[in-house]
């Protein structure tokens, strides 16, 4: 029995031109709470399809016309609407030919047509209600990846970001993700698949660094009972695990030159075949990988294939650091700081100038991941609706005034300062070369290739 709580708003039209019949049918919909409408004429039933049934009862001989012609009309306006034909004839042949023009089901009328007719609109309300449900849950996964919801930015490195993984998700093509860790690689890879044509299908992430090398095998391809010590029963790998779905390799430079040339097989031939079995088993999975590393210079090394690197490289898309992204720090800080207020229900927090500009200096070698952590770490510590430089726990080793941390020429010390006052200042070119004492061309001139502000 359906839940009467949930199906007061499904209606139900019941075309029927015997009355007592019609009421009949009525009475039994309406135990099982559904809201019914009776016409007697197909031309009725006709007339009020914009108050959009989810289902209609119809009789087969009508006094203006046939069920058939109906059903025809019916279909033309409401395509979705499930339509039950009844009928006094036990025709097979006029039955199939209801069915195939777009009838859902076909009732012979009898004793117990009312009971036949309330159980399958019973099927019908919950095969919609799980429909709806997953057209909902779909709906709430889409704006959950949304990519400008999922990545905080408005900096053009980001911008970027954005326009790359518009174009990855419109095709099959393997995605190459780098960049530092913390930086969001593997928030790049969810919004891909989950924006992509194989949303409702698995998304299965692997961390190739934290598996020993002696088992990443199995862990990817599966094993068959007692193919090794252990082996107690048949393991599904990763490569199953994601069939029809996205398969995410992070860290992916860490993988055994062994297992790369397996990998690289499964890549070309698109099957697996498990540790320790025959049976080859066809896959259909997309791949993207990501690393901190700089997998080209891994291949120059010859501690990762070649041929391997070009089949995963596919659309490559890297990362920036955060503090390359100016006031995206900013941005980030105060949707963090918001996030952590609303959750613990405490009052919200500010940043002050100080504390911006503490922010801004100081490099983020956890990047998003430590900004974070400072944030929600500042949001405790402070008594105040305020979140001042003091509540900041920055790693002063890491600020960029400490520029001697590195051997850089005089050239790329300059444009570190230079980058530094951009950032605070957003960007304003006139501004920041007054505050240094120094020509707009110098600051052109170090810093060629950036989009800076003219003001």
């Amino acid at each position: 029995m359906p839940d009467a709580k949930h199906n007061s708003n499904y209606l139900i039209f019941v075309v029927e031109d015997n009355v007592l019949y019609a009421n009949i049918l009525r009475r039994q919909l309406k135990e099982n709470s559904f809201r019914v409408k009776v016409f007697e004429t197909g031309g009725e039933c006709l007339a009020h399809l914009d108050e959009m049934p989810d289902v209609i009862s119809l009789d087969y001989t009508l006094p203006d016309s046939s069920g058939k012609e109906i059903l025809a009309e019916i279909r033309k306006v409401l395509p979705s609407t499930h339509v039950i034909i009844i009928s006094a004839q036990d025709d097979i042949a006029t039955a199939v030919e209801l069915l195939k023009n777009g009838a859902y089901d076909y009732i012979v009328k009898g004793p117990d047509t009312r009971e036949r007719l309330a159980n399958i609109i019973s099927k019908i309300y919950q095969s919609d209600q799980l429909r709806n449900e997953n057209l909902n849950l779909k709906d709430a996964v889409k704006e959950k990846y949304n990519f400008h919801k999922l990545i905080k930015g408005n900096s053009r490195e980001i911008e970027q970001i954005f326009e790359l993984m518009e174009k990855a998700v419109k095709t099959n093509i393997s995605v190459s993700i780098s960049g530092e860790t913390g930086t969001g690689k593997e928030l790049v890879a969810k919004g891909i698949h989950f924006n992509s044509k194989r949303t409702s299908n698995p998304f299965v992430a692997v961390n190739v660094s934290a598996i020993p090398p002696t088992l990443i095998e199995s862990e990817l391809f599966g094993y068959e009972k007692g193919s090794f010590t252990g082996a107690e029963s048949k393991k599904i790998g990763k490569f199953e695990q994601a069939h029809t779905g996205t398969l995410f390799l992070d860290e992916i430079a860490d993988l055994d030159l062994n297992v790369q040339s397996k990998l690289l097989r499964v890549i070309q031939e698109r099957e697996i075949t498990r540790v320790g079995g025959n049976e080859v088993i066809s896959i259909d999975v997309r791949i993207i990988t990501a690393t901190h590393k700089n997998l080209a210079q891994l291949v120059s090394d010859k501690k990762f294939r070649e041929d391997l690197y070009y089949r995963l490289l596919g659309l490559p898309i890297h990362l920036p650091p955060l503090r390359d992204r100016g006031n995206d720090i900013i941005m980030l800080a105060k949707y963090f700081i918001d996030d952590f207020c609303r959750d613990n229900q405490i009052i919200p927090k500010r940043l002050t100038a100080d504390a911006k500009e503490a922010l801004l200096s100081y490099t983020f070698p956890g990047n998003i991941r430590e900004l974070k952590a400072v944030t929600e770490l500042a949001c405790v510590l402070t008594n105040l609706e305020q979140i001042d430089a003091n509540d900041l726990n920055l790693n002063v080793r890491h600020s960029v005034k400490n520029l001697l941390a590195s051997e850089k020429t005089l050239d790329e010390y300059n444009a570190d300062i230079i980058q530094h006052f951009l950032m605070k200042y957003n960007n304003n070119v006139r501004l920041v070369a007054n505050k240094l004492k120094i020509g707009k061309s110098t600051i052109y001139r170090l810093l060629h290739g950036k989009e800076l502000q003219e003001v």
